[in-house]
């Protein structure tokens, strides 16, 4: 007599895999479909502004720094961890390359790098409070960004600096390649290198199991403490490099540069891990993300929107991530268990 049972549950889960597999593609590509639907409906309602390529070069050039700032914020976000005192990171490090270059005529390579060091800095004393001291990073960080903003207020006299160097200007928006701003392409080569990192290196691999479950790191032999320290400092330095190129975008930094970046940054990370890799922060999936938000921002604001239509984009954006990611999470656990069962 013949047991059909074993071939029967052998089916049942080749059927739930198959499905699941599907549903993982379609997670995957909803993202660039609504992307392309999008530009498609605005390109039809504007065409003569819209579908035009300086509106196009506009759009990928002026939201390098948004595309920078997520790409910091998904480093540390990879290893569990979240950092809200990027925006304020990009501002102090904006401010302390107009000081030291406009102010006091230091020349602008050396205020580059001091400023990146003042976000590695930054970095570095998150790590050391949040992985030392045992404190939530949200709180951490949420502190920190009140004080660099404080300190940025103190030194700049809340008062806007104007007068950088020239030669930065050019570096960041005058040359061109393809018809698009330079900076462009810095935010492209900077995806390029975390999605290398992430992908094809050892520590890129620590992060993520680090991220998914610490006591199952520990076990592992992998040093949590300082994978996640390096992440904090290591996003406070790209965050610090994101103020560089608001400098060299318009060549003044203000008291309040870069705090209105971080509900937008934080709405593409996570839009991002809905896509390309689904259910994690990935390099490919923020910048799509990031140029989803601006494809539709643009688009209102040529159809007359007011300048509240970003806020209210953002913050649905950031919302709807978060609950399309989770809904998608408890879907693959309910398949995973009927594999299990």
């Amino acid at each position: 007599m013949t047991n059909t049972a074993p071939s029967t549950a052998e089916s049942t889960a080749r059927d739930v895999i198959r499905r699941s597999q599907r549903a993982r593609r379609l997670e995957a590509g909803a993202l660039p479909l609504a992307w392309l639907v999008v530009a498609v409906i605005f390109s039809i309602l504007q065409p003569a502004a819209f579908l035009t390529w300086s509106n196009v070069a506009s759009m990928f050039a002026s939201q390098t720094v948004l595309v920078v700032l997520t790409l910091a914020l998904i480093v540390p976000l990879t290893t569990g961890d979240f950092d809200l005192s990027v925006g304020a990171v990009v501002g102090i490090s904006a401010m302390t390359v107009a000081i030291l270059n406009a102010s006091m005529g230091l020349p602008i390579g050396l205020a580059i790098l001091v400023a990146l060091i003042v976000g590695l800095v930054i970095g570095l004393i998150n790590g050391a409070l949040i992985v030392l001291l045992g404190i939530e990073s949200l709180i951490v960080t949420l502190g920190m960004s009140t004080v660099i903003t404080g300190v940025t207020l103190w030194v700049s006299e809340a008062r806007t600096i104007t007068g950088v160097d020239q030669a930065l200007i050019d570096a960041v928006i005058r040359t061109r390649l393809l018809g698009i701003p330079i900076e462009f392409f810095y935010g492209l080569l900077l995806a390029l290198v975390i999605w290398y990192v992430f992908e094809f290196t050892p520590i890129g691999q620590r992060m993520l199991i680090v991220g998914r479950n610490r006591d199952v790191a520990r076990l592992a032999g992998i040093r949590v403490g300082r994978v996640r320290w390096g992440a904090l400092a290591t996003s406070s330095l790209i965050a610090a490099f994101g103020g560089v190129l608001v400098v060299g975008t318009s060549g003044s930094a203000g008291p309040s540069t870069g705090l209105d970046l971080l509900l937008p940054a934080f709405a593409a990370a996570f839009l991002g891990s809905t896509t390309v890799k689904p259910g994690r922060f990935n390099p490919w999936g923020t910048l799509i993300a990031a140029y989803f938000l601006v494809t539709g921002i643009t688009g209102l604001q040529l159809l007359g929107g007011q300048t509240f239509v970003q806020n209210l984009f953002y913050g649905g954006a950031l919302i709807v991530a978060v609950a399309f990611s989770q809904t998608f999470k408890l879907w693959r656990e309910r398949a995973r268990n009927r594999i299990r069962s």
